[in-house]
């Protein structure tokens, strides 16, 4: 599905041309007078990201921007602003805006910009996209199964978890073998690795080196 430029300013004549250049350069447009507006039809799961004024009457850019964070927080925002704002551009930025532009941006930067936060979005999906296919993998895992993993990325040796569980290193081993078979991975690194994804392992706990 190709991706939706969402335009947000006040100024019609601004977004209007704005919208013409963008549509130009092969995509779609949708264009908003206002943060309400916006909201009023905010986008489904289309892909796209959102260019957005600063300074607007009613809902700021900065305020949207807080309320897009729950509401839609996988389409990326590239500000841009008539008033150069470092106090601004630092506290959307943190925000996790994309961008930061003042106008009147060059045809370059802007579309650089777009191109940067449609990249970064569907990274993100991706990795979205991953995650779920790793928790589906994961509730497939028998209880005894998902034990044996915790213990596993956790660095524990065979003999350990069996000590822990008690049970035999031997029935440890066929655990190992299913869960890994479960989840398709094939080495201890890629487990780790899809633990840490899941939250399963503390980021301040040291992890097995593979």
């Amino acid at each position: 599905m190709d991706p939706i430029i969402h335009i947000v300013d006040d100024d019609q004549s601004f977004r209007t041309a704005l919208g013409r250049l963008l549509s130009a350069s092969g995509y779609r447009i949708s264009l908003y007078g206002s943060g309400e507006e916006l909201l009023a039809g905010l986008p489904d799961s289309a892909p796209g990201c959102i260019l957005l004024d600063l300074d607007m009457p009613g809902l700021s850019g900065l305020a949207l921007q807080d309320k897009l964070a729950e509401m839609a927080p996988l389409l990326p925002i590239v500000f841009l602003t008539g008033h150069g704002d470092v106090k601004a551009s630092v506290r959307a930025m943190k925000a996790g805006a994309e961008d930061f532009l003042e106008k009147p941006a060059t045809s370059e930067m802007l579309l650089d910009a777009i191109s940067r936060a449609l990249h970064r979005a569907a990274s993100r999906l991706d990795e979205l996209d991953r995650i779920h296919a790793s928790r589906a993998r994961l509730s497939s895992l028998t209880p005894r199964e998902f034990e044996v993993l915790r213990l596993l990325v956790r660095g524990k040796l065979n003999k350990q978890i069996a000590h822990v569980l008690g049970t035999s290193e031997r029935t440890v081993k066929a655990h190992r073998h299913n869960l890994m078979e479960k989840i398709g991975v094939r080495s201890l690194a890629e487990t780790v690795s899809i633990a840490e994804r899941l939250g399963l392992v503390d980021s301040s706990e040291e992890l097995p080196r593979p």
